[in-house]
């Protein structure tokens, strides 16, 4: 891969964090015995040690186990989480649905949360306002959209923030398995863009328990396990090495997903 092509690099990333074993009774009790010198704690690396890059135009698989540490990753990536060790380079805009209702305000109606996310990407009132009824097209919510986002279902909630972060032109879109609560139509209407997305030049990092969209959409992928990087590869190689680990009740989970 051409250094100038590189959108993301991820280098020696470790993410740490700090598990206490005291239940607190309040949160005063918890300041308290966490700086206490025999306070029971341990601390455990949700991320150890990984390095990749992506490319322009790239859409890049991201599978494993559950508690693999494949959302963290994504964290660190979008700067929600500053990294134990290790540095993230990223060059572009970035567009995260990393969590459902993630940058929603729970009291404002699904067009004031439209602006709102909007202006926090640096756009003016004028723009996101031009950009406001194709969004509330492509999310087909309706008469939903000047309702409080609170009153939403969850795939009401995805339909909304996966409308505006593609209709805010992102150079990178990261997905944690956030369309995984949308039914099959709307899925179809989602991928299809995300194609035209990723042919413009846009680069996608997808997280996703279904190892056949992996197989289907994505130009390459990863397969992490207990935080550490275990396969950097084609899709079929990523998919087939993790039908390979996956435990026996696993395979059950695996054939539903897709």
């Amino acid at each position: 891969m051409d250094s100038n092509d590189i959108v993301i690099s991820v280098e020696n990333i470790t993410q740490r964090f700090r598990v206490i074993h005291e239940r607190p009774d309040s949160l005063r009790e918890l300041f308290t015995r966490f700086f206490r010198t025999n306070a029971q704690f341990h601390d455990f690396e949700a991320v150890s040690n990984v390095s990749f890059s992506v490319g322009k135009g790239e859409m890049l698989g991201i599978v494993g186990r559950n508690g693999s540490g494949k959302s963290t990753l994504l964290k660190i990536i979008a700067g929600v989480y500053r990294p134990s060790a290790g540095r993230v380079v990223v060059n572009g805009s970035i567009a995260p649905l990393i969590e459902l209702g993630a940058g929603m305000h729970s009291e404002l109606t699904g067009r004031e949360n439209i602006l709102l996310n909007g202006l926090l990407m640096g756009f003016t009132k004028a723009e996101m306002l031009e950009r406001e009824q194709r969004i509330i097209e492509f999310s087909e919510i309706g008469d939903f959209v000047d309702v409080p986002v609170k009153q939403y279902s969850s795939g009401m909630y995805m339909r909304l923030a996966f409308a505006v972060a593609t209709e805010v032109d992102p150079d990178i879109l990261i997905l944690d398995e956030i369309l995984a609560v949308g039914d099959v139509p709307f899925q179809e209407k989602c991928f299809e863009r995300l194609r035209n997305f990723r042919e413009s030049g846009k680069t996608i990092l997808l997280v996703t328990h279904s190892l056949q969209q992996v197989t289907d959409f994505c130009d390459r992928a990863l397969l992490l396990d207990n935080g550490r990087l275990m396969l950097n590869g084609s899709p079929e190689e990523v998919v087939s090495r993790f039908h390979s680990t996956a435990l026996p009740n696993e395979h059950e989970l695996i054939e539903a997903a897709q």
